[in-house]
């Protein structure tokens, strides 16, 4: 049998992976808990768009983590989900400026 030598680097590499994994679910989470009171809101209005893109950064997060672990390769998708996030992060920062200067009510 071939065993595979881990040096400390790999150790804390990993882990700060999974960290960064279990936070970025955590985020996702209290961020759909946030939907509802986002509607009903106008001067949470740009959270519309901010939501979605913190569910696109865990899922993109929970992808980075199995390419960094070799359990999948790169693919797509690692290229798709940041331009989809900095585009509703775009989006709803137009959107809390136009809040705030009071052209949306």
């Amino acid at each position: 049998m071939k065993y595979i030598v881990l040096t400390v680097y790999d150790w804390i590499y990993g882990i700060a992976q999974l960290a960064a994994v279990f936070m970025a679910v955590f985020a996702g989470g209290i961020a759909l808990s946030l939907f509802d009171s986002a509607r009903k809101r106008a001067v949470l209005r740009a959270w519309l768009f901010l939501i979605p893109a913190l569910v696109l950064f865990t899922a993109e997060e929970i992808i980075g983590a199995l390419v960094a672990f070799g359990v999948m390769k790169p693919n797509m998708w690692t290229h798709i989900l940041p331009s989809g996030i900095l585009l509703l992060l775009i989006t709803s920062l137009i959107i809390q400026l136009s809040v705030s200067k009071g052209w949306l009510k």
